[in-house]
């Protein structure tokens, strides 16, 4: 049947900010929906206040709401917009919760709004632990023994009836939040304590543990015909008890019988009817590894995480088909996009295989507790394709830019006999290494299988790639064995490590040998249909059979796994530059290897290729394109670090020359650029070792800041106070790495600080806003809350500003984009880092200027570029835009989340008002009737009072341990006294007299302990935190109303475009930042 025609305006839910547990894939499904409904057109209504996204983009939907997802603003935008339908169903479990409760609130039943695709009573079936178990039950489907429980005092009656090792599942919750295993009543204490905390509606499953059972995933569609089909099933290599985001999976199963894979397939088929979900679901199943047994674990009635894999894996767009088949189309009238002769029916065939690798983010936390179990941790997931696992699993090593290039490679050091069984047993983000290191010390398959449970199959595979390795440590690299490890696809750079020659020697002795990969079409059939869509992957194994386009290509390199400091923002970037330079007529090849995203959607570029980001992997597909150049700039880090190595294989880079990308990174030839142009800068000075960083320390005098060359995100960046705490730094840092060296050393300054991106064509440049922090310098920028426009910055530091941008376009040739970091003192302007390329503020700055900043930069990039149709900084928009960081703290156990220089945040959210005062009083805490718990090193105090004293003022109760209290006593603020044990502070929490904590890092060990446990234990009970004293003014009395309008409607406020380097000043400083 055709679509339903009534259907003339429908709101999607997107999934909010980035978080663990729920990444990239809701933008990459809320994109897919957006578009799907506006070809049939629908005009389309978008709720989700994440900038960072493309599905947020003007060009996705018809109207964007950038507003906090809570059923009181979303009830106002329906209101407003007055939708015939609503989908929730992709905007991931915030989308789904979302829907159920304005379900029950009776808000669709008011407004006359249809929850279209899945019923609301179908997503409660599936997402309610008591109602599920009844259902499968009711069809005569095992699931594990298990009980309800919505008290611990039932939790522990359970556990003691079904018998340890229990699992714990709390219910609506993200990720297996709160969830996890006990082994005991302590255990399980803990645990279900905070999994009640954490579910909306208090309930968690106390369960028998499968742990050792094999974890298979199976992708269903369904449509109102009741037509089924299976798009993907999925093997996860861990057994039963990682969470699947933190497992390496494979698609299609590889060790399941013929009857295990149909018996599977029929109980999915089977479930999804049962429950009537309407487009995609997720359904993962524990299979016995003796037996045919298995039992149902769960299932998510959405599209999820695993649905934007098994969409990257096999082809089929899944949420494009699901919003279709919400809006009533039938899977049959549905064209396959990449064959464009079967249907949405027809079950994809592969005859390739699929590694998915999750990103931990350990190597910027290597605090963090690091074991594995149903509670999600990883930030980001990697995705390879070859012929066979090795390659695949190969590929995925090296596409996870951890620096580990082979399995040999993953361990920086060796272990001992406990150390192994240890790490074996009790899996961590680096098991997979240390059963490569099992297999180099000699131990058999069967050794490993007793401690890990994995399955032959894939341990046997492992084994052999590890046999291949030795063999190139110990023999002499002759064709055939150069042969036998790239068939593996084994990397030139581990090859030439264990050969002891250069990574160019072995690309050309590959060459030399005509050992060269072919591409590989994915084409959802397996060959049984021609593929219309050019979607590749590279391999040792088979013919070649990839683009035969003559017409030349710019190369979009994509930006890789997410991860904290380069995340969703940089695909943004890479997605905005494609469209751009189509639009110009170019064509365009994307290589990118994050499934989750909507740059490696098959319809974005002409051409994608599902490769690591490495110099070997890149260059292999530029050798069968005919390359106009490559856009380095759009990518993050992942790509601007291969600059040097493309132009040293004489590939063209479009924009800025390598050279000017390498003189912003050395600071030395840094600072002399400044000086010659007459710009002010930070004393600083760069160590290539342990002595030199030492003397250049005492050079510079403390306090200092100290990072280490070519990093995203501040990853290893810390202020240090004393000779003392570098001496830490350089022991907690692994300092004998050479992938560290230089360390760059900067006095720091702790003025006020902003940045501004810049766009550059070589002769003009546009500034279109300059972005303020609200903390201070010494707070990473991507943790800072931003506000444009700028709120104390006066006309003379902003006209500083731009002639310093100015002068470093133009002295370093930049073409494109250039994102620069100030900090002002006393009214000097200081330029503290300057990055030519991309930022994370792109997207945000582009959304509240209605600037295309990625479009004029690409433009700025290709031959015969147009003029900027305004040049100099921007005129201020007649509103406040606010940008606040979102943390994952809950899932990072032992990862001390105190703002600093080392970014940690995951996502980040806008809200858009005509004043400050609105803002603090949409996102700030009540400060009447507040309970605040306050902790600080002395020394803070005095510069504390002023805040401390207005919130007494307004009605906040200060609660404080002893150091504090005594300090705040002398100067007589009104505190009570906390005893100073983590017991009492618990106590105060849960009898709810403590609501916030306010709580700054300490220099002093064992006071920094105690800090550090006071912010987990508020970020473990959902209490706002603050860590910095520029943060007290969320804490506010302020009871203002925001106008609620679509980012359409906000950009349409007029405002007058100068273009002579100043900006108007509409409104008074003091009026829009009257708090700070």
């Amino acid at each position: 049947m055709p679509y339903r025609k009534e259907l003339k305006k429908v709101a999607i839910f997107g999934s909010g900010p980035i978080v663990i547990g729920q990444a990239a894939e809701f933008d990459y499904a809320g994109t897919q929906a957006c578009l799907a409904l506006k070809e049939e057109g629908i005009e389309v209504v978008l709720i989700n206040h994440n900038p960072a996204t493309i599905m947020t983009d003007e060009s996705i939907a018809d109207v964007v709401y950038m507003e906090p997802m809570t059923v009181e603003n979303v009830t106002r935008i329906l209101e407003k917009e007055q939708p015939d339908g609503v989908i929730g169903s992709l905007g991931g479990q915030t989308g789904l919760n979302l829907t159920i409760n304005l379900y029950e609130d009776g808000v669709f039943e008011r407004l006359g709004i249809e929850v279209l695709g899945t019923s609301v009573e179908s997503i409660q079936q599936g997402e309610d632990r008591e109602q599920f178990r009844k259902l499968m039950r009711d069809i005569g489907e095992p699931i594990s023994e298990s009980k309800i429980a919505t008290t611990l005092e039932e939790a522990l009656q359970h556990a003691t009836a079904i018998g340890y090792p229990i699992m714990i599942r709390p219910a609506y919750t993200l990720g297996g939040e709160g969830g996890g295993f006990a082994y005991s009543a302590d255990q399980l204490t803990d645990i279900v304590e905070r999994g009640l905390s954490l579910s909306p509606i208090s309930q968690v499953l106390i369960e028998r543990s499968m742990r050792g059972w094999k974890e298979i995933e199976y992708e269903v569609m369904r449509d109102e015909k009741d037509t089924c089909m299976i798009v993907c099933n999925m093997e996860n290599v861990d057994p039963v008890g990682i969470h699947t985001g933190d497992s390496i999976v494979v698609a299609p199963s590889q060790t399941l019988t013929d009857n295990q894979y149909q018996l599977l397939r029929n109980v999915s088929i089977k479930v999804i009817r049962a429950l009537g979900v309407i487009g995609g679901c997720n359904i993962q199943f524990g299979l016995d590894p003796e037996s045919d047994d298995y039992q149902i674990i769960e299932v998510n009635p959405r599209v999820s995480r695993s649905s934007a894999l098994a969409s990257k894996a096999t082809g089929y767009p899944i949420a494009r088909m699901a919003a279709k088949c919400s809006i009533g189309y039938a899977l049959s009238e549905i064209p396959n996009p990449i064959t464009e002769t079967t249907t949405a029916a027809f079950e994809p065939a592969l005859d390739y295989l699929v590694v998915k690798l999750p990103r931990f983010p350990f190597d910027k936390f290597p605090e963090g507790e690091r074991s594995l179990g149903t509670q999600m941790k990883a930030t980001g997931e990697v995705m390879a394709l070859d012929r066979s696992f090795e390659g695949a699993l190969n590929k995925a090593i090296r596409s996870m830019e951890t620096h580990v290039y082979a399995l040999s490679d993953g361990l920086p050091v060796t272990c001992t006999h406990e150390q192994l069984v240890s790490n074996l047993t009790h899996p961590t983000d680096e098991r997979l290494f240390y059963i490569a290191e099992a297999f180099k010390e000699g131990w058999s398959v069967e050794d490993v299988h007793a401690y890990t449970f994995i399955d032959y199959w894939f341990l046997n595979k492992i084994k052999r790639v590890i046999n291949v390795e030795q063999l190139l440590l110990s023999e002499p690299l002759s064709k055939e064995l150069l042969l036998k490890a790239k068939r593996l696809n084994i990397s030139d750079g581990w090859i030439a490590k264990a050969t002891n020659k250069s990574e160019e020697a072995i690309r050309s002795l590959r060459k030399a040998y005509r050992i060269q990969p072919g591409m590989k079409q994915v084409d959802t059939c397996a060959a049984e249909f021609e593929a219309m869509t050019p979607y590749y992957y590279s391999t040792y194994l088979g013919e070649h059979e990839g683009s035969q386009s003559s017409s030349p290509a710019i190369v979009i390199l994509g930006s890789g796994p997410i991860r904290i400091g380069q995340g969703i923002e940089f695909d943004y970037a890479s997605v905005k530059a494609t469209m751009k330079a189509k639009e110009l007529g170019y064509r365009t090849v994307v290589i990118n290897n994050n499934p989750e995203t909507v740059s490696t959607d098959f319809s974005v570029a002409d051409t994608l290729y599902f490769e690591p980001l490495t110099a070997e992997d890149v260059l292999a597909v530029i050798d069968k394109e005919h390359v106009a150049g490559v856009a380095v700039q759009f990518g993050g880090q992942s790509a601007i670090s291969l600059a040097s190595e493309l132009e040293r294989a004489g590939v063209p880079i479009l924009g800025t020359s390598v050279s000017s990308i390498h003189l912003v990174e050395d600071r030395g030839a840094f600072y002399s650029l400044l000086q010659d142009l007459e710009i002010p800068s930070i004393p600083g000075g760069r160590a290539w070792n342990k002595e030199q960083l030492v003397s250049t320390a005492k050079e510079l005098a403390y306090p200092l800041l100290v990072r280490p060359s070519y990093v995203t995100g501040g990853q290893h960046m810390q202020i240090l106070s004393s000779e003392y705490a570098l001496q830490q730094y350089v022991d907690a840092l692994h300092i004998s790495s050479e992938q560290w060296w230089p360390l760059l050393l900067d006095s720091f300054i702790e003025g006020k600080e902003c940045e501004v991106d810049v766009i550059c064509n070589g002769n003009e440049i546009v500034i279109p806003g300059i972005m303020e922090h609200l903390e201070r310098a010494g707070v990473h920028s991507g943790d800072s809350t931003t506000v444009y426009p700028p709120q104390t910055i006066d006309e003379r530091e902003q006209q500083l500003l731009v002639a310093y941008a100015r002068k470093l376009s133009e002295a370093l040739g930049v073409q494109g984009l250039m994102n620069i970091q100030y900090v002002i003192q006393d009214g000097m302007v200081y330029v503290l880092e300057v990055n030519p390329r991309a930022s994370r503020t792109v997207p945000v700055i582009s959304k509240v200027t209605g600037i295309d900043v990625v479009g004029w930069a690409m433009e700025a990039l290709l031959p015969a570029h147009a003029k900027f149709p305004v040049t100099g900084l921007v005129a201020e928009k007649e509103y406040v835009a606010l940008k606040r960081p979102i943390y994952s703290a809950r899932k990072l156990k032992g990862v001390d989340h105190a703002v600093g220089p080392n970014m940690k945040s995951t996502g980040e959210t806008l809200t858009l008002s005509e004043t400050m005062d609105q803002l603090y009083a949409t996102h700030g805490i009540d400060s009447r009737d507040l309970g605040l718990l306050v902790s600080m090193p002395v020394s803070k105090i005095e510069e504390a009072l002023p805040h401390l004293e207005r919130l007494v003022g307004e009605g906040t109760s200060l609660y404080a341990p002893k150091g504090s209290y005594q300090e705040l006593v002398k100067h007589n603020v009104p505190v009570i006294e906390i005893e100073k044990e983590a017991s009492m502070m618990k106590k105060a929490i849960t009898e709810k007299r403590v609501q916030a904590v306010l709580s700054l890092p300490h220099m002093e060990q064992k006071e920094a302990e105690f800090g550090s446990l006071v912010r987990e234990l508020a970020v473990n009970h959902g209490l706002q935190c603050f860590t910095h004293l520029d943060q007290v003014q969320w804490i506010t009395n302020e009871t203002q109303s925001r106008p609620l309008q679509s980012m359409q409607e906000w950009l349409a406020v007029e405002h007058h475009i100068k273009g002579d380097g100043s900006s108007e000043t509409t409104r008074s400083q003091k009026e829009r930042f009257s708090h700070s």
